[in-house]
């Protein structure tokens, strides 16, 4: 168990060590990735029918999306970022009902949702990676 603890202290330091040093497009998927992650391990516990493993998993997820709906620097007058304000939040209610109805369909469809989001985030050009925020004003 001690050894279980240490491992994880390990991987949060590389991984706060990774977003420190990231630029805002790598930050924004490393969210992304962390989302997907989470919705693959709650659909692995509704399988098990481990529920508190399926609560936390979605509630990470959930915090997440709610990360990435907040690194929207503006929705007033920006589409795009409207667009997606919307989309995330239809994410996080997703979720929620997914966690109520253990319903694998539901985190399917966020699934997909988020990696058709970022397949499109991952062709945008070098050259915007070191944005201040994933919607400019």
């Amino acid at each position: 168990m001690n050894r279980h603890l240490g491992m994880k202290q390990y991987q949060k330091v590389g991984l706060n060590s990774a977003l420190a040093n990231a630029t805002p497009h790598q930050q924004v998927l490393m969210l992304m990735n962390g989302a997907l992650e989470r919705i693959a391990t709650a659909k692995g516990a509704i399988e098990r029918k481990d529920l508190e493993l399926k609560g936390t998993s979605i509630s990470k997820a959930i915090s997440i999306v709610g990360g990435l709906q907040a690194s929207l620097t503006t929705t007033e007058g920006n589409e795009i970022a409207q667009n997606l304000d919307n989309l995330y939040t239809y994410m996080a209610d997703q979720l929620v009902q997914a966690n109520v109805q253990s319903s694998q369909e539901k985190l399917n469809e966020v699934t997909s949702l988020l990696l058709d989001i970022k397949s499109s985030w991952e062709q945008i050009p070098t050259e915007h990676h070191n944005t201040q925020s994933p919607v400019e004003k």
